[in-house]
């Protein structure tokens, strides 16, 4: 008797096992890219956030003549110059709030009008972060009454709980 023993897998079990990763990945992929967008929104409110403490001393203090993200500002202006202490990301577009005029990627802009008591903190995507994202914003704003709210320009869907998407 000469039996014929199976070794191996036919083409179309192979077929099938290819088939099925590529309906996985087809669900999993887009849902990842969502889960980065979430994560990245939710890190720069952190990351902006943040710096209402440093503004809100600043106005306490009545500097808000000037505004630099790092540094201490020019020479002699430190009595008027608001120092955020802020530290650049990776996912964020960057202004130019820097000491010496360099420019720093990666830094929100800040502004504070010390004739209304306002002021916002604006983090916008760029660099690094996820494509649906580029040139969206999550913006801080304070009223003159001192509260803050939070505000994301982009898809609501990416929104992080405690800002919502406008």
């Amino acid at each position: 008797m000469n039996a014929n023993i199976q070794k191996g897998f036919t083409l179309i079990e192979l077929m099938i096992v290819v088939a099925i990763i590529g309906i996985l990945a087809a669900i999993a992929i887009p849902q990842y890219q969502t889960y980065i967008a979430k994560s990245q929104v939710s890190r720069v409110v952190g990351e902006t956030g943040n710096l209402k403490t440093a503004v809100e001393d600043c106005m306490n203090s009545g500097r808000t003549d000037a505004i630099v993200n790092t540094g201490s500002g020019a020479a002699g202006s430190e009595s008027t110059t608001c120092s955020l202490g802020a530290t650049a990301s990776n996912i964020q577009a960057g202004v130019d709030n820097s000491a010496d005029g360099g420019g720093t990627n990666g830094l929100p802009l800040v502004t504070i009008d010390g004739a209304t008591n306002e002021a916002s903190i604006v983090g916008t995507f760029g660099q690094n972060a996820a494509s649906t994202l580029t040139d969206d914003t999550v913006t801080w704003a304070r009223s003159d009454e001192g509260s803050w709210t939070c505000n994301f320009n982009g898809d609501a869907k990416y929104a992080a709980s405690g800002c919502p998407a406008s």
